[in-house]
């Protein structure tokens, strides 16, 4: 397994567990940037186990079944595209660079997830 996609998954599992909790416990930044937004309050619960099923998907990724770990790391992609559309539809874009540092961490395990299984499957392993 490629040390770039362990590290680069291992961040992405780490920044979205903690945003998930932030979500959960309903962090007063987390309140705010919905309500400008137009995220109501109630999808936030939703939103918060869409983004820990990732993080635990890419988990799984790394400990063993790179299927999951692709389709995660796909989920969140398109998550954080529809992050960075509701700023843009909302013309939020003072903190835009979370949502879009979120979707590049996203957006590069996806990458690196399926450069690591076109390694393997070149070398007839997986």
């Amino acid at each position: 397994m490629g040390i770039a996609y362990v590290v680069v998954a291992g961040v992405t599992i780490l920044a979205n567990a903690g945003i998930a909790a932030a979500d959960f416990a309903r962090a007063r930044f987390v309140l705010d940037n919905s309500a400008e937004v137009g995220v109501p309050v109630s999808w936030l619960p939703g939103l918060a186990v869409l983004k820990a099923a990732g993080a635990a998907g890419l988990l799984l990724g790394l400990l063993g079944v790179p299927v999951i770990g692709t389709a995660a790391a796909f989920g969140l992609v398109a998550f954080f595209v529809g992050a960075v559309i509701a700023h843009v539809r909302a013309r939020v874009f003072y903190n835009i660079a979370f949502p879009g540092a979120f979707l590049a961490l996203a957006a590069a395990s996806l990458v690196l997830s399926i450069a690591v299984g076109d390694a393997a499957a070149d070398l007839g392993v997986g």
